[in-house]
């Protein structure tokens, strides 16, 4: 199965192309950059450039996988708008997990089995004191839903004594646990989604029809509510 994957949640671009070449190897190509705004701009370029290298061209995508959300509003709203256009064009089915999730895989993969043992928790800055959490067992299987929660709620409904925490949340997380007695060691603060991980375990995910955003939160940005009716005008 060939799977074009892609992320564009939080403060990183990333693109990733799995298929098997004419002898049945697994081979991946993979492009990730961090950047705080730009996703819109610089996600087609990036899925061109990893369908060129890997010399395929977009009409021999199988499937497409893209991270849920949550995530910065415009983040999110350009992964979708992406994978729901691609998928009418390419006629192809559309799987995808949270990027939470998707940071939890990338986080077993760099701990390398350090803490194989403990709960993962993946928490991420949503800003005004409240952070987006969700938990993990090994193997990056959800044993929470994606939340957003102040820190101290955190602490008391995901985390749990030895638990280790991930992302640019980790810290605050691991404050308030110890704040109510607990300990959570906090690592990867600079940890980001990568499509790579999404690609590696697409082919076992069920399609996704209709396909929405997990936003988690309303927008800062409000669109202007109707104007105040005109008064009558005087004779």
């Amino acid at each position: 199965m060939n799977i074009l994957a892609f992320d564009t949640c939080f403060g990183a671009v990333s693109a990733a192309l799995r298929w098997r070449d004419t002898g049945g190897a697994p081979r991946l190509r993979e492009a990730y950059e961090e950047r705080a705004t730009g996703h819109a701009e610089r996600l087609f370029p990036m899925l061109a450039e990893v369908m060129d290298a890997a010399g395929l061209p977009f009409s021999a995508i199988d499937r497409i996988a893209v991270t849920l959300g949550p995530g910065t509003f415009t983040g999110v709203r350009v992964g979708i708008a992406a994978a729901r256009a691609l998928a009418l064009a390419l006629g192809k089915p559309v799987a995808g997990i949270t990027s939470l999730s998707a940071m939890a895989l990338r986080a077993e993969a760099l701990l390398a089995g350090q803490h194989a043992s403990c709960q993962l928790v993946v928490a991420v800055d949503a800003r005004r004191d409240m952070l987006y959490v969700q938990s993990f067992a090994a193997g990056g299987k959800e044993t929470s839903e994606a939340l957003l929660l102040a820190p101290e709620e955190a602490a008391v409904r995901i985390a749990s004594d030895g638990a280790v925490a991930v992302g640019s949340g980790a810290a605050a997380l691991a404050a308030a646990a110890h704040r109510q007695g607990g300990e959570v060691h906090a690592c990867l603060p600079g940890l980001q989604p990568h499509a790579r991980s999404l690609a590696e375990v697409a082919s076992g995910l069920d399609p996704i029809a209709p396909l929405r955003p997990l936003y988690l939160r309303a927008p800062d940005a409000k669109l202007p509510g109707a104007p105040p009716p005109l008064a009558p005008s005087r004779p």
